[in-house]
């Protein structure tokens, strides 16, 4: 079986990797993945340095892998960047998709695909709206969850008018080892290691400790990227939650309980979005019934896991000096 991840060298696509490969027979199975302006070397893996945004190489590229299956996960995922240059993340999420659906009308069995979607879509809702389930109303509140409506529908569409074998995934705030210090997580985690190396003042700068997000470990995301894949049916979309809504400041305070010293707390304006989505909380009904996914890692052990890996980052780096 051969397989596609487009933007393998991200969080998520590296995590996927390691999963395909740890569960399934290496003999069996054969994984290729893009990359943009990276290069990665892997074990068993066969990488493509590809700008998904040009149609002749996505052709060629499908041309040549001929994939059985594709886990399309190359976007510009960060939302207040959406703001600053909104084309830049229209153009890269529909684009990069757009060309990877029109090359698979070429391939002689058109492969299974997955489009990650994203909860961001479905805004801000009203108190009996949660927790938000599949059927929602798309409410986008960023050029970022716009894109995402647009991947979501185009997916439909294409297997609506040309009976592709695409599936739908929307999941809500994923995190763990290994991400961008952009995303929250990892940005108190990272402040809490230097904190700890006496590399930075006891004090956390943080933006809006209100919001109320659905986080999921990433490791539990992909085995559902992987259950919607091969069980989900086609033309479908999943949400992707652990159902559990954790505040922000909850976050801060689950990874200030694994330190033991004094840290002081300050907002920092320039971390608030524009527009923000008091909170994300989903259904996840429908993925569990249908695949019997269900998440394995809790709260407090991804918080932690995050925690490690941002010590081990800042120790490497001043390994490094």
């Amino acid at each position: 079986m051969r397989v596609l991840i487009t933007g393998i060298s991200g969080f998520v696509g590296q995590h996927l990797a390691d999963y395909l490969l740890e569960t399934g027979n290496p003999a069996d199975i054969e994984i290729h993945g893009t990359v943009f302006n990276s290069e990665v070397e892997r074990e068993n893996v066969s990488c493509h340095k590809v700008d998904l945004r040009q149609p002749e190489a996505v052709k060629a590229l499908l041309g040549a892998v001929q994939p059985d299956r594709i886990y399309h996960l190359a976007a510009q995922a960060f939302v207040p960047r959406s703001f600053s240059d909104p084309w830049e993340t229209l153009e890269n999420n529909i684009r990069s998709q757009l060309n990877i659906i029109m090359a698979m009308t070429d391939l002689p069995t058109p492969p299974r695909m997955l489009v990650v979607s994203s909860a961001e879509i479905y805004g801000v809702v009203s108190p009996d709206q949660i927790p938000m389930r599949e059927d929602l109303h798309p409410q986008p509140t960023s050029p970022y969850s716009v894109s995402k409506v647009s991947q979501d529908m185009l997916a439909l569409q294409y297997h609506l008018s040309h009976d592709l074998p695409i599936t739908r995934a929307r999941p809500f705030n994923h995190f763990g080892p290994g991400q961008n210090e952009r995303f929250v997580a990892p940005a108190f985690a990272l402040q809490v290691a230097r904190i700890e190396a006496g590399l930075q003042p006891p004090i956390i700068e943080v933006g809006d400790l209100s919001a109320q997000r659905d986080f999921t470990d990433v490791r539990d995301i992909v085995a559902a990227y992987e259950s919607i894949v091969t069980q989900g049916e086609p033309g479908a979309v999943y949400n992707v939650a652990s159902g559990e809504a954790h505040s922000i400041q909850e976050l801060l305070d689950t990874l200030l309980s694994f330190v033991d010293m004094e840290i002081e707390v300050r907002v920092d304006r320039e971390r608030l979005r524009p527009v923000d989505i008091p909170i994300l909380l989903g259904d996840a009904t429908l993925l569990q019934q249908q695949t019997g996914w269900s998440p394995s890692y809790s709260f407090e052990q991804s918080l932690l896991d995050v925690l490690n890996d941002c010590r081990a980052r800042v120790k490497a780096v001043a390994a490094s000096e």
